[in-house]
């Protein structure tokens, strides 16, 4: 089954650019040429987005794929298919990497196990329920990348396919 996706490279220094090419063209199977656009949030920096379609999986393989490198802010979006459900994640250098399994609305959908464990931290006193939940959300990551996707509107996209 294959579905699609999209790639936002919020901020990424000049030299890292190539690297990332790369590193998505190994994912994808196919030479990548990215349009790389000054990121006005975030001065010396640049970003690029582009629209992808591969099987079920590729977005987390793009992800663990651009994972690691400092100074890279990323997105990388799967739309539900008919296999399965979508996936968002999120990376900062500051926080790491974010995963969440999105629903056909775009909804984050937080497995059971994982409510009642912050649930069962919060009660403990151990952390804010609140405070459990945005980071089960996600809401640290949005705060962190908000200034980088406004920045970003308008960029163009481009449909890039893997090569099966």
């Amino acid at each position: 089954m294959t579905t699609r996706g999209v790639l936002y490279v919020h901020s990424a220094p000049r030299a890292l650019c190539p690297h990332i090419e790369w590193a998505v063209a190994g994912v994808l199977g196919g030479r990548v040429s990215l349009d790389w656009i000054r990121q006005p949030a975030s001065p010396g920096m640049w970003r690029a987005e582009f629209s992808w379609q591969g099987e079920a999986g590729t977005a987390s393989k793009l992800a663990s794929a651009l994972r690691g490198w400092h100074l890279l802010r990323f997105e990388v979006t799967a739309d539900p298919s008919a296999s399965g459900e979508g996936e968002r994640f999120s990376s900062t250098p500051e926080l790491g990497i974010f995963h969440a399994v999105t629903g056909v609305h775009g909804d984050i959908l937080i497995p059971e196990d994982r409510l009642r464990a912050a649930m069962a931290r919060s009660s403990r006193g151990e952390s804010d329920l609140e405070a459990e939940l945005e980071k089960l959300l996600g809401k640290p990551w949005d705060d962190e990348l908000e200034p980088f996707r406004y920045a970003g509107e308008g960029a163009p996209v481009r449909w890039l396919h893997q090569v099966v």
